[in-house]
Order: C-alpha cells, then sequence, then structure tokens
C-alpha cells in the first residue's frame, strides 16, 4: 500500500525469502541481531539457499539514504535505530521447544521488545512465528506496550499470518502459498489482507480473528504429525508380520482418498515442534491431549528404534557390534536442504554410540561448522573422503545424491544397508521402514 515502509525482524529460511519478495514493491528493512548473517547477506550469499544470489543483487540497497529515497529496496542491518522510519513491522523469529518439550518463546520476546522500542502511533505489528492460540495478544502485546509506552489498539494495531515455507521448496514459494491473515480490528485486518495480497499470487485468506489464524498455523502441522504416527506405527506392526509397509501403502494408495503418507523420521523447525505448543495449551486449560502426544511420542522414538533394529540385524548376520563402524548418510531434517534443526538423524548417531558402535555421518548438504557446533560431529560431505568399508549404512535422509549411489564401494563383505526412506530398489537394502 501507498506510504508502507516494512521490517522484517529475523531474516532466516522464512523472513528472509519474505523480505526479498516485499522489497519487490516496498521499501523493506530486513533486520537481525546476527550481525555475520547481515554481512553475508550484503555480498548476496545465503547460506539457506532460499533466496539466490542472483535475487538478493536484484533488491538490496547500498545504504539507509538510498532506500529512503528510492521507491522500492531491501536495506540489511542488525541497527535497531535504523527501524524508526517503518510503520508495519513483520515478526518472523523461530519458536522452538526445550528440553523438556515446552514452548520457548524467548526470540519472540526479545523481537516484541526490539519492536516496542522503535513503535510508533499507528504502527501495525504483524507476527508470523508459530506459536499456540492466544500467544500475540496475551503474550506479545503487553511487552510491546510495556515498552513503547503506547496503547493496543488505540496507538498501535497488531496481526497475525502464519508462515508456510517448505525449506528446500522451490515449488512452493512464499508467493505461490496461500497465505493466511488476521488482524486485532476488522479495519487493520483488512489492510494486513491487502498488504500480502499484493506479494502473494496464490491469494490471502482472511481469518476471522488472530485467534483463529494461530490455531489454523499450528494444527496444519500436528495433523501432519499424527499422519506420519499412524504410518511409523503400520511400519512397526508390518515389520513384525514380515510385511513391507511401502508395498503396503502403494497397493492402499490406489484409493482415491487414501492419504500418501510414508514412514520416517519427523525433525525440522515446524512439524516436530508444532504440536507441543498446541498441547501446552491444552494442558494449561486442564485438558490432557493424548493423540496429539502419543504422535509425538512415537515419531520422536523413530531414530532410536532404527538404530536397534539395524543392530539387530548386524547380530543376525554375525557382525560383532562392539567397536563396529557404521556410516549415517543425512543429518539435516529433509532432503535436498541444508537445515539441521530439530534433526532426528541425530537419534539414530545417538542410540548407535551407546552400543559403542564407531559412527560417521555423510551430507553433502550440511554445513560442517553448524554440525560440529550443534552435534559435536565431525562431518564428511564428499564422498571421496569416505575412506572405511563400514559394517553397517543407515540412509537417513533422501538427498538427491544418494538416490543412485553405490554403497558396495563403502561396505564390508558382509554388512547390512538399513534404508530408512525406501527410496533404494528393495533388493539392495536389508531392511526399510
Amino acid at each position: 500500500m501507498k506510504d508502507t515502509k516494512i521490517t522484517i525482524i529475523g531474516l532466516g529460511y522464512v523472513g528472509l525469502p519474505l523480505a526479498v519478495e516485499f522489497a519487490k514493491k516496498y521499501k523493506v528493512i530486513g533486520f537481525d541481531i546476527n550481525s555475520p548473517r547481515i554481512d553475508e547477506l550484503r555480498n548476496c550469499q545465503d547460506r539457506t539457499l532460499e533466496t539466490s544470489s542472483e535475487e538478493l543483487q536484484g533488491v538490496n540497497v547500498n545504504s539507509l539514504e538510498s532506500l529512503e529515497t528510492s521507491k522500492t529496496g531491501l536495506w540489511l542491518t542488525s541497527e535497531l535505530e535504523e527501524l524508526s522510519n517503518s510503520n508495519f513491522y513483520i515478526v518472523t523469529v523461530p519458536t522452538p521447544i526445550d528440553k523438556s518439550n515446552r514452548p520457548d518463546l524467548t526470540p519472540l520476546f526479545k523481537a516484541s521488545e526490539s519492536v516496542g522500542k522503535v513503535l510508533s502511533k499507528d504502527d501495525i505489528v504483524v507476527y508470523e512465528s508459530t506459536v499456540f492460540p492466544g500467544a500475540t495478544e496475551d503474550e506479545c502485546i503487553p511487552i510491546l506496550e510495556k515498552i513503547s509506552g503506547l496503547t493496543f489498539n488505540t496507538d498501535f494495531f497488531a496481526g497475525y499470518s502464519p508462515e508456510r515455507i517448505n525449506p528446500g521448496d522451490k515449488e512452493h514459494t512464499v508467493t505461490k502459498i496461500l497465505k493466511v491473515t488476521s488482524g486485532s480490528t476488522p479495519e487493520i485486518a483488512k489492510k494486513v489482507d491487502e498488504i500480502y495480497k499484493s506479494i502473494i499470487v496464490a491469494g490471502t485468506h482472511l481469518a476471522p480473528s488472530i485467534k483463529v489464524a494461530e490455531a489454523a498455523k499450528v494444527i496444519e502441522n500436528s495433523q501432519r504429525d499424527l499422519n506420519i504416527a499412524f504410518v511409523n506405527e503400520l511400519s512397526r506392526i508390518f515389520r513384525r508380520m514380515d510385511i513391507d509397509t511401502y508395498e503396503v501403502l502403494e497397493a492402499a494408495g490406489t484409493k482415491w482418498n487414501f492419504l500418501p503418507f510414508r514412514p520416517g523420521l519427523v525433525g525440522g523447525h515446524c512439524i516436530g515442534v508444532d504440536p507441543y505448543y498446541l498441547a501446552h495449551k491444552a494442558i494449561e486449560l486442564g485438558y490432557n491431549p493424548e493423540i496429539i502426544l502419543a504422535g509425538r511420542r512415537l515419531n520422536d522414538s523413530m531414530g532410536p528404534f532404527v538404530a536397534k533394529q539395524t543392530i539387530k540385524l548386524m547380530i543376525k548376520k554375525g557382525i560383532s557390534v562392539n567397536k563396529s563402524n557404521v556410516l549415517i548418510l543425512g543429518i539435516t531434517f529433509k532432503e535436498d536442504c541444508p537445515d539441521i534443526r530439530n534433526s532426528r538423524a541425530i537419534d539414530i548417531v545417538t542410540e548407535l554410540k551407546s552400543f559403542s558402535v564407531n559412527v560417521n555421518v555423510f551430507d553433502p548438504w550440511a554445513s560442517p561448522e553448524e554440525v560440529k557446533d550443534e552435534f559435536g560431529i565431525d562431518l564428511i560431505t564428499k564422498s571421496e573422503n569416505i575412506n572405511i568399508d563400514y559394517d553397517a549404512v543407515i540412509l537417513a535422509v533422501s538427498h538427491k545424491e544418494f538416490l543412485n549411489i553405490d554403497l558396495s564401494k563403502y561396505v564390508n563383505g558382509k554388512h547390512v544397508i538399513f534404508d530408512v526412506k525406501s527410496v533404494l530398489p528393495k533388493d539392495q537394502s536389508d531392511s526399510r521402514l
């Protein structure tokens, strides 16, 4: 809209693609507290691979002054005071869980404090971070009021438009995914919707309230989590029946309304996290969400399950487990993506090590520095650096580089191959989910 100056708070997998798209039509400031991230993006490099160098070159401006004199563009900064001329703030920071699977709203609170320091009369603050219903108005708005000294829905306004980014997906990019929008008043809701609609070619859905929009987001991933939990449980049942789960799902999938979910590890910043946000709020209100938490428990158990099944297969083949060598293919949370957040492949590694197994991890997509920092693992990133004959190989993530890999080059004569993703020809693996 005319005279709209947008600031995006948080330039990760969600914020950066959004900032780039808005910068094609508006003046946009991209803010992140991580200074090296700002330097990287100013050099038109994005380690998340969600945005290309060409896209960044096309929208980046070289100073805040040049942004003010131009009609569109993106200025990147880690300096909070440079945000004060904005009037439309979008918060896209992570919302993780802690070690007890409780929502950790610390990044959201800190982002709200930052926005509160630069908030002016009539500004709008829109949250995109996944939260439990009520978090925007009950948790974030009071922080904005306290820090800014302004009154909600009198001096400033709010909205919620849940992110739907699918990391690594080059088909369903931000503008091609229908956007749910909402606002704190009917007038503000309409304005928020119009601003998003100006860049979202897939269109928008204006929810009747912020809480409805929050709830819609959190159940999207909870639904997927439960569906995957169901097929993960099926795979464990069919294994006892000596039936191939993939073949069962392929046969059942011939019915028009059968949902095409596949068993596997469930990680990442959304599906493996969001159900805990909904469960937290339900428990707070005195309701025990049995199905949601049962699905989470089952999905969280799949990494150790794969490791134990691999150990059993090794024992059956007469392979000594103690001090054996196992290669894990993939450490990111999904295929063809460098994102390691909440990756459950690490559960396989941890369980194998509890059996005194030597574990190596090969992943051409992940950052060795991030993997070392997060998991304490020295990552193999090139196949030519694999110099051990392994007793077992577990294909945990179906990167395109692994689909036609010749595993015979990396294994002993007596070995086990476990294909978690069921992507290898059936006769090339000993087991699959």
